[in-house]
């Protein structure tokens, strides 16, 4: 696996020609360029073609001179040497670059002389540098295959869509475990609330599930973007690797497309019903949108419960052009009938206010009030029968939703069934029918 992992020496030749000619160009400019990251460290593996340039301004320089210098250097050297620019941003503002097909962040930061004075969070980055640098010694190989593990197994990358391990993260249990296999035999047994710390320095308590205190800084946790889920999986393939080593848990194996045909035939076979709101994905980077995309999911989530809708299961995905909330239920269409309960009969003004309110309704179908347990009770005529004219309401509106999903949600979609399908989010779909865990997903054909 080494052997296919393993940085080519032409690709280690071409990131430097490209650090070679980025590096002295920022520094003519009288600002400091250093390289961070894998890169720096060499711990990437083949065919990643990433490379962070840090630009280091003095620490006395405010914050909005650090953005609008950084910013306009970062620009001059992504014309210069680049093919167009992208600004996006992290704490604050930076320019990714592509540089004769390497993917280039230049990133504006402050020259600290010691993590503890970091103005802002990237300024931590070059810290954790020379942290990996002087310890890797001859694990590199043992990092590169965690990562290639990681990335086989769907846990790695911090972002916010997948939750799972970033480089810096492997590298740390690299050096804390000694080697790769030393780090899957203590994942085997990780429980929720395990606690690693290299410098024995933590200044706080942290309550994610997995804790790695940053040797840098004993204020984080490096693996605070971790969720229980993904700290499970690893454990999990950790556990299969260790059982019966084998070259497939480094393989990739994308999930794979559902058609729309078999989309529909699994529908009727699982007897559900699926519907989906597909809207314009927000001009924001995926940090920002994907936390907004699942508090809105869990919002629309408890607006069907809350109108007797058991949903079964509901995901979120974003995709370049749509993003798209999926609700499979378990029942999509209830009677005219519901339950409204009361006070209890002790608290007799509440009580008395409640009878009055409902008996003096017309006669009709429902019953009541009636005594329940000590407490008054009524039916009365549900407001939405079904899931699909709850959906298409305005109540979508109504309920707790990421700012900028709200705004994109007034242009949304609903879909049903089969109508859900489309081959931007097919794999998606076939993910969200055929749920399995890492390990599960190995032994399928």
């Amino acid at each position: 696996m080494l052997e296919r992992i393993r940085p080519r020496p032409d690709e280690l030749a071409h990131l430097r020609s490209v650090i070679d000619r980025l590096a002295p160009a920022i520094e003519a400019r009288g600002v400091g360029a250093m390289v961070v990251g894998s890169a720096a460290r060499g711990t990437w593996v083949r065919g990643d073609r990433d490379l962070d340039l840090f630009l280091l301004f003095p620490p006395d320089l405010d914050r909005e001179s650090l953005e609008r210098d950084g910013l306009s250097l970062a620009r001059a050297i992504a014309l210069e040497f680049g093919d167009g620019y992208r600004e996006k941003y992290a704490e604050h503002p930076y320019i990714n670059a592509t540089v004769d097909g390497i993917d280039v962040d230049l990133v504006p930061c402050y020259r600290v002389s010691s993590a503890t004075g970091i103005r802002s969070a990237v300024d931590r980055t070059p810290f954790h540098t020379r942290y990996i640098s002087g310890r890797i010694g001859d694990l590199v190989d043992d990092i590169l295959l965690l990562k290639q593990f990681a990335k086989a197994g769907g846990v790695y990358g911090s972002d916010q869509m997948t939750e799972g391990f970033a480089g810096y993260l492997c590298e740390l249990l690299v050096l804390r475990y000694g080697s790769f296999e030393g780090v899957l035999g203590a994942a085997a047994s990780w429980r929720p609330g395990t606690v690693i710390d290299l410098e024995n320095h933590a200044a706080k308590a942290f309550d994610e599930p997995l804790v790695v205190v940053d040797p840098v800084d004993p204020n984080r946790n490096v693996s605070a973007s971790v969720s229980l889920s993904q700290m499970m999986a690893f454990a999990e393939l950790a556990r299969g690797y260790l059982e019966s080593p084998s070259i497939v848990f480094f393989e990739r194996r994308p999930w794979p497309s559902v058609g729309e045909g078999a989309f529909g035939e699994r529908l009727v076979e699982r007897g559900t019903t699926l519907f989906a709101l597909r809207f314009p994905t927000p001009n924001l980077i995926e940090d920002v949108v994907v936390p907004q995309l699942r508090k809105s999911l869990e919002g629309l989530v408890n607006l069907l419960e809350r109108h007797g809708f058991a949903v079964h299961q509901a995901d979120c995905a974003m995709g370049p052009d749509h993003c798209l909330l999926t609700f499979e239920l378990l029942v999509d269409r209830l009677p005219a009938v519901a339950r409204h309960q009361g006070p209890p009969l002790w608290n007799a003004e509440n009580a008395a206010r409640f009878r009055e309110k409902y008996a003096a309704r017309s006669a009709g179908p429902f019953a009541g009030p009636f005594i329940e347990d000590g407490r008054y009770a009524v039916e009365v005529p549900r407001r939405f029968r079904t899931a699909e004219a709850l959906l298409g309401s305005e109540e979508v509106l109504g309920v707790s939703l990421g700012k900028h999903v709200r705004s994109a949600l007034k242009r949304r979609e609903l879909l049903e069934g089969p109508g859900c399908w489309s081959e931007e989010f097919a794999p998606f779909l076939g993910a969200f029918l055929d749920r399995a865990s890492p390990l599960v997903r190995l032994g399928r054909p």
